[in-house]
């Protein structure tokens, strides 16, 4: 008799070449993150081979009863960790059935700046640090924390090890090893500063890779918490008082950055970051004000500064590209719950794009 476990681990090409593609969309909030499956006849590996799929736009707060209808788009291929073998993750994008790009779809105006000629040729670099929080699924308290207490003050959770300094290794690690078969360019994790508190790094990805590749990893992290009876959370402020809040800071460079010279070049980047200060923090994600309070390694949301090696900054330089005169600068100002299409388009825009 088989178990559970033996069918759900069932190697589909030893009887059949037909494939599962997972369609992941995002759904209304902006930050639900939806999927459904559907059989293919074969192996696929270009997004603009993949059928079309529709879905019922009323039920996620995405269209009226009514004319519920909103039309999927495959963008991005991934490999699937969970069904394995030749099945597929696809990222996509919502339209109507007309062709026009839905509301909540902030991919289809992100493609349109990374097509720009002026975009294309600088070749924009982003390194995304994803942080989040791992919850207690019925009382929603973070991952180690006892219930209705805390834990000692932050400290030594940074990085930790032990089990009384780093709760949910085990999901972390999953969610590495699964984004690293899924073709996601995942470059780290660590522990962050708050217990129960987590990050990983996807880059260096180019243009609106950037985003398809975030959104994925999320998917995949939030999959591997329903798997473990975990909850994740992106909230940026999850726990009120003296605690770190959780970001998504933004890495970015373009190839005139790197370039001999380039430090004038990110100089005058952030100068024109500055400038258009308020339009960014309207875009880089919900509840930020309560993250962005000038404590816990932020800049307060009102001002705009940078500086070297400044992670009280809200835009920080490193020592490495001081002293090289090229290299990149970090954008500490996303929250994590932030849409990575919004803010790497217009990172993009502002700095490649836009003439004061």
């Amino acid at each position: 008799m088989s178990l559970l476990s033996d069918l759900i681990n069932l190697n589909l090409s030893d009887s059949t070449e037909k494939i599962i593609a997972e369609y992941i969309w995002i759904g209304g909030s902006g930050m639900d993150i939806r999927s459904k499956a559907r059989t293919l006849s074969g192996p696929v590996t270009d997004p603009a081979k993949l059928p079309k799929w529709n879905y019922d736009g009323s039920s996620t707060g995405q269209a009226p009863g009514e004319d519920s209808e909103v039309i999927l788009y495959p963008q991005a291929i991934f490999k699937d960790p969970f069904r394995r073998g030749n099945n597929i993750l696809v990222m996509c994008d919502a339209y109507t059935p007309a062709g026009e790009p839905i509301p909540t779809n902030k991919r289809h105006a992100a493609a349109k700046i990374f097509s720009n000629p002026d975009v294309v040729a600088e070749e924009p670099w982003y390194g995304i640090e994803q942080e989040y929080t791992l919850l207690q699924k019925d009382i929603n308290w973070p991952l180690g924390w006892p219930i209705g207490g805390f834990p000692g003050p932050q400290g030594p959770y940074y990085c930790g090890t032990g089990a009384d300094k780093a709760f949910g290794r085990d999901i972390v690690d999953s969610h590495y090893k699964a984004c690293l078969y899924a073709g996601i360019n995942i470059s780290g994790i660590n522990g962050e500063v708050m217990p129960g508190q987590w990050e990983f790094q996807v880059g260096p990805s180019v243009g609106i890779s950037a985003g398809d590749e975030v959104w994925v990893a999320r998917y995949i992290l939030e999959r591997i918490t329903e798997i473990a009876g975990v909850v994740v959370s992106f909230d940026p402020k999850p726990i009120p008082g003296d605690w770190n809040g959780a970001g998504a800071h933004t890495n970015y460079s373009t190839k005139s950055m790197r370039e001999d010279g380039g430090y004038e070049v990110i100089l005058k980047a952030i100068e024109k970051l500055g400038l258009k200060h308020k339009e960014h923090i309207a875009a880089y994600g919900e509840g930020n004000e309560r993250r962005l309070t000038g404590k816990h390694e932020t800049a307060n949301i009102s001002t705009f500064k940078w500086g070297v090696a400044n992670r009280g900054a809200s835009v920080r330089v490193g020592r490495d590209t001081e002293k090289a005169g090229k290299g990149y600068f970090e954008d500490r100002r996303p929250a994590s719950n932030m849409d990575p299409y919004v803010v790497t388009a217009m990172i993009a825009d502002t700095t490649i794009i836009w003439k004061p």
